[in-house]
């Protein structure tokens, strides 16, 4: 049973092979480059890949604009090379989650081609149309202030088709059953060549009714069991990582309340209070949205991740605590977008100080779900404001202070690499960060071990020791007879926290601290006193190191 939920205490790492090592000097990362990289990361202890788009594509929105679901794009290499590639992550015990982006393909997809030149075709009825434009065709942008419509006339098929993104990325006629035809075959393509499972794009709008007469959203659930059901039968182990930004009284909709549905999904709602959390120093509403999102299915499980590759979206936010979080991390307009977000790394918004990226990295590692890190964040990159909308921080992974970062001989990459200020390659990079025993890399494999060996925080049950300080974020997991205890202080004063762990055994009242030697032993009535340095941290085991030996049978 633990093998086929093997994502529950996994370590995912999203990066995109584009921008990740570029081996044959044309500028633009390629499959075997990032094979020649598996070692690294295999070392770090990643045990999932979650790799962005990489089929054929025009490239005009990073690949989400897909062109062609069987091949791999030519710029990045060959089929045979992506099997290579996964062959290469089953050697070394890591598993590939792939992009499915199946809310809308490229206008320049064969299907959509062929159905704006034949109305008779059978893809006519695998897109969104309209014969006028609709009246609200100005509301429900993914994104506002560079979008201005979700409708656009289309000349040859003379008629408006519906585009919930971009106006070249048509969207597709999910509800149609063909379509969700299509969908199980391109999965069950990508799962012969090597694939363990998908991270899906939109899900809302996948499974949501599409159509000018459609006032309302309404979601076809069960679309998610079909795709879920197939997963099984074709193979043991494989998922759906969801992107599903969603309220979290919706969210046994996707999971399902058996988990029948989605295996895994990220949780923006408590990543957006997270940040809020961080620019606060007040845990209050963090805690709200742990407990908010607690309940799912035993096989289901969350997806905790710091920034991705889109905007950091607060829009589930207050407004009083997004112009917080704004202020803190991103107070400039070009630091601003959508009008919900920022769209900066993670690393200058905490302004390169490393007891922050510390505490920020702790506290994801101790969260209740999986950590999904993304490329570069092992270094603390930084971004280039200069690029527009995401792409700022979508520059190449920086690997040494050779020319280009080390990711390409070209002189002309895909995306300028950070080449100046604090976070160019020639101050951040791989090379010479694993050569210092204290840098941010060797740090973050630290942690990474230590995470894999705390399996109560992705199995176990939460609850929140009382503290009586809103400022420090203590939370306590159970498995198997087993307990830890992780606390946080999230204000840059020392804070002195109290409080009981309340365990009838006297040997396990003693905090033995994972990460160092300062451990903490009960007061006579039972009670801990830790002393936290500023933006320090703590995780604690209850009891003595040996949890192996006193761990219960399921």
């Amino acid at each position: 049973m633990i093998n086929d939920l093997w994502y529950k205490n996994a370590i995912v790492y999203c990066l995109s092979v584009a921008t990740y090592m570029d081996a044959n000097g044309d500028g633009i990362g390629d499959f075997q480059g990032l094979m020649r990289r598996l070692d690294y990361l295999q070392g770090m202890g990643v045990t999932a890949l979650w790799l962005m788009p990489f089929q054929t594509s025009p490239g005009r929105d990073d690949g989400y604009d897909v062109a062609d679901y069987y091949n791999v794009d030519p710029r990045y290499g060959t089929l045979g090379d992506f099997v290579e590639f996964t062959r290469g992550c089953k050697q070394r015990g890591m598993r590939v989650l792939i992009d499915l982006v199946v809310n809308h393909t490229s206008n320049q997809h064969p299907w959509f081609q062929e159905a704006c030149r034949n109305p008779q075709s059978k893809f006519r009825d695998w897109y969104v149309w309209s014969k006028e434009k609709p009246k609200d065709a100005a509301s429900g942008m993914v994104f506002p202030g560079v979008q201005k419509s979700t409708w656009t006339y289309e000349k040859t098929a003379r008629t408006w088709y519906f585009h919930r993104f971009y106006d070249f990325q048509p969207d597709l006629n999910t509800a149609h059953p063909e379509v969700q035809a299509e969908i199980l075959k391109i999965m069950g393509f990508w799962l012969q060549l090597g694939v363990d499972g998908f991270r899906m794009d939109a899900v809302p709008f996948v499974i949501a009714r599409k159509g000018a007469a459609v006032s309302r959203p309404l979601e076809h659930y069960d679309m998610l069991r079909s795709f879920s059901e197939f997963l099984s039968w074709r193979k043991d182990g494989a998922i759906i990582l969801g992107e599903a930004n969603v309220l979290p009284k919706n969210d046994l909709e996707y999971f399902g309340e058996f988990g029948e549905r989605l295996q895994m999904m990220f949780n923006f709602d408590v990543n957006q209070h997270l940040f809020y959390a961080l620019a606060s120093s007040d845990s209050r509403p963090l805690m709200k949205a742990l407990e908010d999102t607690k309940p799912r299915p035993a096989t289901a499980q969350w997806g905790l991740f710091l920034r991705n590759h889109d905007e950091l979206d607060l829009g589930r936010l207050t407004t009083r605590q997004r112009e917080t979080v704004f202020a803190a991390f991103g107070p400039e307009k070009n630091m601003q977008l959508y009008q919900r977000g920022i769209r900066r790394r993670l690393t200058p918004m905490l302004q390169g100080d490393r007891r922050r990226l510390e505490l920020a990295y702790s506290l994801m590692m101790t969260l209740p779900g999986t950590p999904v890190i993304r490329y570069g964040d092992e270094i603390g990159m930084g971004d280039d404001l200069r690029l527009p909308e995401r792409n700022c921080a979508r520059t190449p992974m920086q690997w040494s202070m050779e020319a280009n970062a080390g990711f390409t001989k070209s002189d002309k990459p895909i995306l300028p690499v950070i080449s100046e200020g604090a976070y160019g390659f020639h101050h951040v990079n791989v090379a010479a960060q694993r050569r210092d025993p204290n840098s941010l890399l060797n740090w973050m494999e630290r942690i990474i071990r230590m995470r894999k060996e705390v399996p109560e925080i992705g199995w176990g049950d939460f609850s929140f020791p009382a503290t009586g300080n809103p400022t420090v974020l203590a939370i306590r997991y159970d498995w198997r007879d087993n307990s830890v205890v992780c606390l946080h202080n999230l204000s840059a004063e020392p804070q002195e926290v109290r409080f009981s762990v309340r365990v009838p055994d006297e040997e396990r009242r003693t905090l033995i601290n994972l990460l160092s030697e300062d451990h903490s032993y009960a007061e006579k009535g039972g009670k801990h006193c830790v002393l936290l340095e500023p933006y320090g941290y703590r995780w604690f085991r209850v009891g003595g190191l040996d949890y192996l030996l006193k761990r219960a049978e399921v």
